[in-house]
């Protein structure tokens, strides 16, 4: 990277981006990923192509090519000449996947808090403020869609494609994982409150303080994950 672009994302100048319109295998992949993160779809359950095609309404081409690339996150196994199956949900490889998390959610962190422009930074404040109401009212379904935007917003503010790219590798695991065992599992109010904290320190600019309040999410995800042994 050239001088001039780092100091445009240093600063929180968003690069100006191509907007391309989301393509045949893009939809498909998400209205097939967002069916097996909610358990619609669940584990061990053997896809039929024919079968998906007709419900999406969407060619085979691009089923076909979501379901490959749904396999490469690890959501679906791929079984030559005997189809595709959901994958099992395993704890194991949900400990291996937060050893990751943790190195690169830091990382995102720290950048977001560095790079993010001045809106987005109003915008991560607000955040803060709606995840803490969230915990102290105890209600999930407002938790779950912020923690969504949350995820998004420190992604977009990163500026960082590899980051980027290797989050969303991970995510659709995390969130099927999440979505099984947080009704019973979650303690609410601490997660929500630890969200509130990486948000606050993005918004403050504080790059450090993000780095570590991130740390400190990852340390209680950790301990969630491990309470549903």
């Amino acid at each position: 990277m050239g001088k001039d672009a780092a100091k445009v994302l240093d600063k929180g100048q968003a690069p100006a981006r191509r907007v391309d319109e989301m393509t045949m295998t893009d939809r498909a992949y998400e209205m097939i990923e967002s069916r097996i993160v909610a358990l619609d779809l669940e584990p061990g359950l053997v896809l039929s192509e024919s079968q998906l095609v007709d419900e999406l309404g969407i060619g085979r081409t691009p089923v076909r090519e979501a379901l490959q690339r749904l396999g490469a996150e690890g959501l679906v196994v791929v079984m030559p000449r005997r189809g595709v199956m959901v994958s099992e949900i395993n704890i194991a490889k949900q400990l291996q996947l937060l050893e990751l998390r943790r190195e690169v959610e830091r990382l995102c962190a720290r950048k977001a808090a560095l790079r993010a422009t001045d809106a987005e930074r109003k915008e991560f404040a607000e955040l803060a403020d709606k995840l803490a109401a969230s915990a102290e009212a105890r209600d999930y379904d407002a938790f779950m869609q912020l923690d969504l935007a949350f995820n998004r917003s420190v992604l977009s503010a990163c500026r960082n494609e590899f980051i980027e790219r290797s989050m969303r590798r991970m995510q659709g695991l995390s969130r099927r994982f999440w979505f099984q065992n947080y009704r019973v599992a979650l303690d609410l109010e601490r997660c929500a409150n630890l969200h509130a904290s990486v948000a606050r320190k993005i918004a403050e600019g504080d790059e450090t303080g993000a780095g570590e309040a991130s740390d400190k999410l990852i340390d209680y995800i950790y301990e969630f994950t491990r309470s549903t042994l």
